[in-house]
């Protein structure tokens, strides 16, 4: 969709992001839609610094990081669950029946919609990548005596969605890679055409074009939880749809938003205090952020849809923006 004159970027935006890029931020994206499918871009700052400066241009592609747990892999599953193909409530072995084989682990009894929701009890995250082979991890993580929790409480984890991308796998017969995506996402971008991360400890390298988080590299470049890349226009085409109505049908849509754990969807995190969409948005405002720096947030009631993508992990994930901060000015300003 072309950009439309009488949609601007707010004057205050605009200079919080500058002052965030000359204080150190590599660079920044930011789209913004309303529910005219008016939209306005601000492109600043560089796609990479190190090893050398390379220019960012708005069609680049961005390591979206676990942006994937909504736009691909939590949406992936409400299709299927629409097709048939499963249910939300279904039990892990249901679908991994050699998840846990001879261990009769708890896990085997949680559900779909408790990983969706970061429900299940799992732990966070482990050094999977640290583990092997592709073929080594990916046996691993089904035989690995995890140590849960009670289900119930939300415990953010990598580990269930990593889960729910093989249970997409088994479901559809193909490898995620092999998944078709919407114009704008992707999950082999060229390279060339990248916005750089981190020069990463394991690999020794300046990454660009490549997934940044380790275990989904370590997985092939593509898991449940991370590997997704996407432009600034693909992902505001994610937010767009979402905000007209049109991310998925009627049914798959509401259970995708509305609340089912304190602070969560099934596919994103709701408004609450302190959250990454700023202090001004509506109750029934969502949203998600990813590792690398990126984000997308819906605000229905006041009509308008945000992303921001950043490269705030270039060339280290140790570099000083504080970028909560940044994504909550951005989202206030934008709303005031």
């Amino acid at each position: 969709m072309s950009y439309r004159e009488r949609m601007q970027i707010p004057d205050r935006t605009a200079e919080v992001l500058a002052q965030a890029v000359a204080q150190g931020l590599p660079g920044a994206a930011l789209g913004v839609v309303n529910l005219q499918g008016q939209r306005a871009a601000l492109v600043l700052g560089q796609a990479q610094i190190f090893p050398e400066p390379v220019p960012l241009d708005q069609d680049m592609w961005w390591d979206l990081a676990s942006l994937t747990k909504p736009l691909f892999t939590a949406r992936q599953v409400l299709r299927a669950t629409g097709e048939g193909r499963l249910d939300l409530d279904d039990p892990l072995q249901a679908h991994l029946p050699d998840l846990a084989w001879m261990q009769g682990s708890a896990l085997n009894s949680r559900t779909l919609r408790q990983l969706m929701t970061h429900t299940a009890g799992l732990p966070a995250w482990a050094p999977m990548y640290t583990w092997g082979d592709t073929a080594t991890i990916r046996a691993r993580l089904l035989q690995e005596p995890w140590v849960l929790d009670e289900p119930g409480e939300v415990r953010y984890s990598d580990l269930g969605y990593l889960l729910l991308g093989r249970v997409l796998e088994r479901v559809y017969g193909q490898p995620l890679r092999d998944f078709v995506l919407e114009a704008g996402l992707t999950f082999m971008p060229e390279p060339s055409r990248s916005v750089a991360t981190e020069r990463c400890a394991w690999r020794e390298r300046v990454l660009r074009g490549e997934t940044h988080d380790e275990n989904a590299a370590a997985h092939g470049g593509v898991a449940g939880h991370a590997g997704l890349f996407g432009t600034l226009d693909g992902v505001l085409d994610q937010a767009e749809a979402l905000l007209r109505g049109s991310w998925l049908g009627a049914a798959a849509l509401s259970a995708a938003t509305r609340p089912y754990a304190p602070g969560r969807t099934l596919a994103f995190v709701q408004a609450q205090p302190g959250w990454s969409g700023g202090g001004l948005t509506s109750p029934d405002a969502y949203g998600h952020t990813g590792f690398t720096g990126t984000g997308l947030w819906v605000d229905p009631p006041h009509g308008l849809a945000w992303v921001l993508l950043t490269n705030r992990v270039h060339p280290t994930r140790h570099a000083g923006t504080d970028i909560q901060a940044l994504r909550r000015a951005v989202g206030n300003t934008l709303l005031a």
